[in-house]
């Protein structure tokens, strides 16, 4: 309803002369108000919502990212350290009354936070030091009601991405939530990875020592958290991170045949060999659906080799629009070729100011009503969000580097569409060029009807 007001009162300010990029940007400064106010007040998603908002925050205007901002501020106190007797009947509760005999020593205080619980170190009985990962009391319950004020933010998405599939987005959010609270299922991807990665000179991923109930025990990796070295990290250092945090979301899949979802700053450690040590395995789906190859080779072509033409036939092919609809497809054409620009580089640099940049594309109001209705297929959305993911991590570490030949080396129908671009036009990937060619085939176009 609050919404459906912002639109009329909208549409009111139109008619009397205001422009309408200025009345887009005040509807959506109000809405971004409206959905922080009820975002901040949720328990059981707290510390997935806020590693959300935190990108929200990084990737938005300043005037669009203040109300995010103090969202996040209140999800970053809404979730109090367990008393040490809660984290105790947990305990109890997963591995029986004699679980300390399962401990040489355990530590009471909270060593971290996580999605839905906290982390504790302690002394496994034959001498290791392990991270004891314990559930919230509770959190089922906090996370089913949480989600249902989802739900009723869903419709508000399109002020912010118009394509967006606002119900198909939350339904994703809630399924990697619901993963998340199965810690049987966590520690078998965890057990995949750490099989997959074992004596990889990169990576480090922890054993799982042992998985009871509601709590999951690993072992402990020592390192320097990606926050320190993004605030103080050298950039000879942040630049290799990032590069490895790159490889290791895009070798996820053809390695383990799972989809490392959550590259998230706080889910990586520096360990004192170099290697990037990776924790937090509950959003990992089984990676990919059989069309996903097809579809990132016939989007890629259709934006780099290919035109608005190529585009309207992939949106087609693929289920992002049907045969009812029409597409803006020049208009869309030009919107996602920016992201390209990652595969038209030797090298690329990331930083906030690229994120923020290719959010304010995302979020033009400059669409057309079958842009709006441009829909994402949901089975993508787990790719979507790591990847968005991903992005904020790099550009917060300022990450330079051959990010091309990373993604090409685990994505191979990407490099058919590179050499085909070279083949064609004997030279290196350049965006300008792109446009300029759709430019004049548009203008031919035109002159010919």
């Amino acid at each position: 309803m609050a919404f459906a007001g912002r639109q009329v009162a909208g549409a009111s300010q139109r008619a009397i002369g205001r422009p309408a990029e200025e009345i887009d940007r005040q509807i959506q400064l109000r809405t971004a108000e409206h959905m922080a106010d009820v975002l901040g007040e949720l328990k059981g998603c707290a510390a997935k919502l806020g590693q959300i908002l935190g990108i929200y925050e990084l990737a938005l205007p300043p005037e669009l990212a203040e109300p995010y901002r103090m969202a996040l501020s209140r999800l970053q106190d809404a979730a109090p350290p367990m008393l040490p007797a809660t984290v105790h009947a947990v305990l109890a509760d997963s591995f029986g009354p004699e679980w300390r005999d399962s401990f040489r020593e355990f530590d009471d205080r909270r060593a971290a936070s996580a999605t839905i619980g906290q982390v504790h170190r302690a002394i496994w009985h034959d001498g290791r030091a392990v991270a004891v990962k314990v559930m919230y009391p509770g959190a089922r319950a906090a996370v089913d009601s949480d989600l249902r004020q989802l739900r009723a933010l869903a419709w508000l998405t399109p002020v912010f991405a118009p394509y967006a599939d606002g119900p198909a987005i939350v339904g994703e959010l809630a399924e990697s939530l619901r993963a998340e609270l199965d810690f049987e299922a966590e520690a078998r991807s965890q057990r995949r990875f750490a099989r997959t990665y074992a004596d990889d000179p990169d990576f480090r991923v922890p054993q799982v020592v042992a998985q009871r109930g509601d709590v999951i025990i690993s072992e402990w990796l020592d390192g320097i958290p990606l926050s320190r070295l993004i605030t103080a990290g050298a950039q000879a250092e942040r630049d290799r991170v990032g590069m490895l945090a790159i490889r290791f979301f895009w070798s996820s899949a053809p390695r383990s045949g799972l989809l490392y979802g959550d590259p998230h700053p706080g889910n990586f450690r520096v360990l004192p060999d170099g290697r990037l040590g990776v924790v937090d395995f509950g959003a990992c789906p089984a990676w990919p659906p059989p069309q996903f190859p097809e579809l990132v080779h016939d989007l890629a072509d259709a934006l780099i080799n290919g035109g608005p033409a190529e585009l309207d036939a992939f949106a087609r092919r693929h289920g992002f629009t049907d045969a009812e609809r029409g597409l803006d497809s020049a208009g869309l054409a030009d919107k996602l070729l920016p992201f390209t620009e990652i595969l038209c580089h030797d090298t690329f640099h990331a930083d906030i100011a690229w994120l923020r940049g290719r959010t304010l594309d995302a979020m033009s109001p400059k669409l057309s009503n079958a842009y709006r209705q441009l829909a994402v297929p949901a089975y993508l959305m787990p790719f979507q969000r790591g990847l968005v993911t991903l992005f904020g991590t790099v550009a917060q570490l300022g990450t330079t580097g051959p990010m091309r030949d990373e993604v090409i080396r685990w994505s191979p129908e990407f490099s058919a569409v590179m050499e085909r671009y070279r083949q064609r036009t004997g030279g290196p990937t350049d965006l300008n060029a792109v446009r300029l060619r759709r430019a004049g085939a548009a203008a031919k176009g035109f002159a010919a009807g």
